[in-house]
């Protein structure tokens, strides 16, 4: 075998392994490439996702404003029962006051 008839034997057989190579590749990415059905699932899937997340995140804000709310009306009844105790011991020292300005005369 000369020189020339085993670079071109060689090419050869490095061309048929690339076309090889090639082929396989096609065919695993053929058979491995998702359906039309299965790319439509996955987008309803990812669009249900989508949504919700945006519901969660929509429940998330409602659920914060509540407890501004809740935080807001506990402060409020929080002054409210210091107020109503501090009335309640004004009366019992008015009601104090008032016996004892009886028992005098």
């Amino acid at each position: 075998m000369t020189r020339s008839e085993f670079i071109t034997v060689t090419a050869l057989i490095l061309f048929g392994a690339f076309l090889l190579g090639w082929l396989a590749s096609w065919l695993v990415h053929r058979l491995a490439r998702p359906a039309r059905t299965d790319m439509t699932e996955l987008d309803r899937m990812a669009h249900q996702m989508h949504e919700a997340e945006e519901a969660r995140e929509a429940m998330l804000a409602v659920l914060e404003d509540r407890t501004a709310r809740l935080t807001t009306a506990q402060a409020e009844l929080q002054t409210a029962m210091e107020g109503l105790r501090d009335s309640r011991n004004e009366i019992e020292e008015l009601r104090d006051y008032i016996e004892r300005a009886l028992a005098r005369r």
